[in-house]
C-alpha cells in the first residue's frame, strides 16, 4: 500500500448532538471502508443501493473490504442519471431493501454521486419509519454538497427534490481516489458547488479558488483534499446551526432558484444540464441580478462569471442547448421551489463575493425584466 493510502484521512464533525456524524476526507476510503463502518454497524450486514456505472468502478473495492471484515453484503445497481430520482425507483429500492430483510438495526449503504445519495437517503428514511445509512460519496458533487446535511429525496415533473425528508447520515467517506474516474464535465459540475461556498460568505477561500483553480483540475491531491475539507466544514457549521433550513441554511442555495427551474425546463435531461452546471448558471443569474437591483458591485458579478467561464461551466442560457421557456414559464418554474413562502419566492442574492443574503422581498416585475433582459439577448 503506498504512502497517499496509509495517510490519515482528514475529519469533518456536523455537531447535531445525539446525531452528529464524521465526514473522513482522503485517498482510498472506499477500499478501507470496513475500518470506518466498525463504529456505526448494529451488527455485520449491509445493503448497498449504487448505479450501474459506479457499480463497474467502486463496487468491488467496497465489497472486498467488507468481505475482509466478514460484513455481509448485497447490492441494486440502478440506471446512472437525474431521471433515476423518480418515484418508480425509489419503490425498487424499497422493495429490495425489504426483500433483502433490511431491519432498523441494519445499514443502508449509498455509493454513487447524489442522486444515488438523495434516492438511497430517503428510502432509508421511509423503510420500517428510518433505518441508518452511510454515504460514500463519488463525486465532486455529492462529497461537497448533497452528501452533507441530511437531505433527501426525489424529483416530480412539479420540480426537483420536492418529495422528501430529512434524514442523516451516521457517516460519510469522501473518497478523492474516486474523483480520478470523473468526467471533466462532472468534475466541474461539482466544482460549481465548491465555488458556493466562497461566493456565499468566504470571499478568501474564492481567491484561493481562483489561484488553484488549474491544480484542482490536475487532480492535485493537497489542492482538491482542502476544497473538499473546506467546502465541508462551511456545510457542515450551517447544518449544526440551522438542520432544517428555517433560516441560515437557506444561504446554502446560492443559484438554485434558478437553478433548479433550469433543470425543470430541461425535463432533468443530462444531455442538456446537469445540477452542478445549472448551480453555475444559477450563480451568475443570482449575482447579475443583484447588480441590476443595484446590491452588487458589477465587477464582482463579472468575476464570478469569468472564473466559472475560465473553469469551463457554462455561465449563460445561452451555453444551455435546445430551447429553454420565456420569461413568465420560468417564473411559473420557479413558483414551485421548495422555498417559496407564502406564495412569494425566496432568492439567495449577493452585496458582494462572499456577501451573500436571503432576500424574501423581491419584485415579481424585477425578476420578469431581469429574465426578459436574459431572452432578448
Amino acid at each position: 500500500m503506498d504512502e497517499g493510502a496509509r495517510a490519515a484521512p482528514e475529519k469533518v464533525r456536523v455537531a447535531l448532538g445525539a446525531r452528529a456524524y464524521d465526514i473522513f476526507v482522503g485517498p482510498q476510503l472506499i477500499a478501507r471502508a470496513a475500518d470506518y463502518l466498525g463504529d456505526v454497524l448494529k451488527r455485520p450486514r449491509v445493503a448497498i443501493i449504487t448505479d450501474e456505472t459506479v457499480a463497474k468502478l467502486h463496487l468491488p473495492a467496497l465489497e472486498a473490504s467488507l468481505d475482509a471484515a466478514g460484513i455481509r453484503h448485497a447490492h441494486l445497481a440502478l440506471a446512472p442519471g437525474e431521471q433515476t430520482k423518480c418515484f418508480a425507483e425509489l419503490e425498487r429500492v424499497s422493495s429490495f431493501l425489504l426483500d433483502q430483510g433490511i431491519e432498523r438495526s441494519d445499514m443502508v449503504i449509498a455509493l454513487g454521486g447524489g442522486v444515488i445519495g438523495d434516492l438511497t437517503g430517503f428510502a432509508a428514511s421511509i423503510l420500517r419509519r428510518g433505518v441508518d445509512f452511510v454515504q460514500i460519496p463519488t463525486t465532486l458533487l455529492s462529497q461537497v454538497d448533497s452528501s452533507v446535511g441530511g437531505k433527501t429525496g426525489i424529483n416530480t415533473p412539479h420540480g426537483k427534490n420536492l418529495i422528501g425528508a430529512f434524514h442523516q447520515p451516521r457517516l460519510v467517506l469522501a473518497d478523492i481516489s474516486a474523483l480520478e474516474t470523473l468526467s471533466e464535465r462532472e468534475f466541474l459540475a461539482g466544482y460549481a458547488e465548491v465555488v458556493k461556498y466562497g461566493l456565499i460568505n468566504d470571499r478568501d477561500f474564492f481567491g484561493w479558488l481562483e489561484t488553484n483553480l488549474e491544480a484542482l483540475k490536475n487532480g492535485a491531491p493537497d489542492a482538491r483534499t482542502h476544497a473538499i475539507v473546506k467546502s465541508c466544514q462551511a456545510k457542515a457549521d450551517v447544518v449544526a446551526e440551522d438542520e432544517k433550513e428555517g433560516g441560515v441554511r437557506a444561504l446554502l442555495n446560492l443559484g438554485h432558484t434558478f437553478g433548479h427551474a433550469l433543470e425543470a425546463a430541461t425535463r432533468y435531461d443530462s444531455r442538456r444540464l446537469v445540477h452542478g452546471e445549472a448551480v453555475a448558471v444559477g450563480m451568475v443569474m443570482a449575482f447579475e441580478f443583484s447588480a441590476m437591483l443595484e446590491l452588487c458591485p458589477g465587477q464582482d458579478a463579472q468575476r464570478v462569471k469569468a472564473h466559472l467561464k475560465r473553469a469551463g461551466l457554462p455561465v449563460s442560457l445561452e451555453d444551455i442547448p435546445g430551447d429553454l421557456p420565456d420569461a413568465e414559464a420560468m417564473i411559473g418554474l420557479m413558483g414551485q421551489d421548495k422555498k417559496v413562502v407564502d406564495g412569494r419566492l425566496t432568492f439567495i442574492l449577493a452585496r458582494g463575493i462572499g456577501e451573500s443574503f436571503i432576500a424574501r422581498d423581491v419584485e415579481t416585475g424585477d425578476l420578469k425584466r431581469f429574465l426578459s433582459a436574459y431572452e432578448a439577448a
